[in-house]
C-alpha cells in the first residue's frame, strides 16, 4: 500500500518556523512536557539545531520533533496523556500544556492518542497533510491503514476536517482518505482485524 510523505520543508516551514529556528538570547525557557516511557529501536528528538537520541526516561520539549526510524517505536507520556509512535514516524510538538492540551503536527507515519477515561478534558489539535483531527479526551489512531490514510476511535469522540467537510467519529468508528485535500469518508464501524492491524502498526497488541 502507498504511503504518503508529507515533504520535510513544507512540514518545517510556515506555521512551524518556530520549531526550527535557533535559540536566541531572548528566548523563553523551554518546557518539559513529557517523558519517554517506552523506546525500541532509533528514535531521536530534535529542538532547533540539537539533535540526540531518546532514551527511556529523557525528556519530552515543547517543540520537539520526534522522529522513528525503520522498526523503532516510541511511547511518550505527555502528563496523563500518552502518545504512541510506530515506524518511521515524525511528529512535531508545536504546543502543549499539561492539563490544558495542544497542538501536535503528524509528518508522516502512525500514532495512538490515549488518554484515559475519569480524567479532565483537553484540547487537542492533530495536524496531518490530511487534515485535522479535534480531541477532548480520548482514545484514537491515526495513519495508513488500507487507505492513504484513516482515523478510528476506540473510545470519546473526534472531529476530523479535509476537503471543506467535517465529520464526527464515534466510538468503533473510522474515517478514511484517499489522498491528501480530499474528504474524509463517511464514518464506518471498523471490524476487530483492521483495528488490530493498525494498533500493531505503532507497537501494541
Amino acid at each position: 500500500m502507498r504511503q504518503i510523505y508529507v515533504k520535510r520543508r513544507s512540514f518545517v516551514g510556515g506555521l512551524m518556523l518556530a520549531a526550527v529556528a535557533g535559540p536566541s538570547a531572548h528566548a523563553a525557557p523551554i518546557s518539559v512536557v513529557g517523558k519517554a516511557e517506552k523506546i525500541r529501536g532509533n528514535v531521536r528528538r530534535r529542538q532547533g539545531e540539537d539533535e540526540a537520541r531518546l532514551a527511556v526516561g529523557g525528556d519530552v520539549l515543547d517543540n520537539d520533533y520526534v522522529s522513528t526510524s525503520t522498526n523503532s517505536f516510541a511511547d511518550l507520556a505527555l502528563n496523563e496523556t500518552r502518545i504512541l509512535l510506530g515506524p518511521q514516524t515524525e511528529l512535531l510538538i508545536d504546543s502543549f500544556i499539561a492539563g490544558q492540551g495542544g497542538t501536535l503536527e503528524l509528518g508522516l507515519g502512525r500514532m495512538v492518542f490515549d488518554r484515559p477515561e475519569g480524567l479532565s478534558k483537553v484540547d487537542v489539535a492533530v495536524r496531518t497533510a490530511f487534515g485535522m483531527i479535534g480531541v477532548r479526551g480520548t482514545k484514537f489512531f491515526c495513519g495508513p491503514s488500507r487507505a492513504a490514510f484513516a482515523v478510528f476511535v476506540e473510545r470519546g469522540a473526534v472531529s476530523v476536517q479535509g476537503g471543506g467537510v467535517t465529520r464526527t467519529v464515534a466510538a468503533g468508528q473510522g474515517v478514511d482518505f484517499d489522498r491528501p485535500g480530499a474528504a474524509p469518508s463517511e464514518p464506518t464501524n471498523w471490524g476487530q482485524a483492521r483495528i488490530r492491524e493498525a494498533y500493531a502498526s505503532v507497537g501494541l497488541l
